[in-house]
């Protein structure tokens, strides 16, 4: 019996090869059929490279918004954020009276008061009757000598919480000493001003001035008697 089942083993082997064969050569035609297909075909590009970012702002909405949560200052410490409501009520205020700025890192932040954490915004364009220009300040010393008319803007005083514009253009210095000339602040004070489109703020030892409302920078050392340098 052993003798008879060794030529039937001998007899399947060259079936199995040719089999193993078949098999191979289908794979490689429908693998080869598949790539032949997508011949002359390039992959689209992904939508960054077609348009670069693409962002929806349509929904961007520039009003504030009362429900947002803002970082509350209430005598000049932070109680947390709460909403524009809530931080005017923590200040005994109504949400009108209450300021709302940029803090030092740039976090929008509300409080009763300003100070050189919290910045005012700048006032916003003057609608004809709706501010109502300070009076007049009859002022002891001479008042400073006419600059050309390219230097002249108006020029804004930040107190109680509102912007008053002050009655006539004038120039950079001009504002300066108009807005603090014979004024000091005590440490963590500032007072407030604008001329043109640059915020001026007063702090103890100097005045400094900003573009942005944001980031401040000197503009002239104040005098221990609280006087000015005369900024021409």
């Amino acid at each position: 019996m052993e003798p008879a089942a060794e030529p039937r083993k001998k007899s399947r082997l060259p079936l199995l090869v040719a089999g193993g064969l078949v098999a191979l050569l289908l794979g490689i035609a429908v693998g080869w059929a598949l790539m032949s297909a997508g011949n002359g075909e390039r992959a689209a590009p992904p939508p960054a490279s077609r348009g670069g970012l693409v962002i929806d702002s349509s929904a961007v909405d520039e009003r504030l918004d009362p429900a947002a949560p803002l970082r509350c200052f209430v005598a000049g410490q932070f109680v947390g954020e709460l909403t524009l409501a809530q931080c005017a009520q923590r200040n005994g205020v109504a949400t009108d009276a209450l300021d709302v700025g940029m803090d030092e890192s740039g976090a929008l932040s509300a409080a009763d008061q300003a100070g050189t954490v919290l910045t005012p915004l700048p006032p916003a364009e003057a609608v004809p009757g709706s501010i109502e220009p300070e009076p007049p300040v009859v002022e002891a010393t001479p008042a400073p000598k006419a600059q050309p008319a390219a230097a002249q803007s108006a020029c804004w005083r930040y107190a109680e919480g509102q912007w008053r514009k002050l009655p006539n253009e004038m120039s950079l210095g001009a504002c300066v000493q108009t807005l603090f000339a014979g004024r000091c602040e005590g440490p963590g004070g500032a007072t407030y001003g604008r001329w043109s489109q640059q915020t001026l703020r007063l702090v103890p030892g100097r005045v400094e001035v900003s573009g942005d409302n944001r980031s401040f920078r000197p503009l002239a050392t104040q005098n221990a008697n609280c006087t000015l340098p005369n900024l021409g």
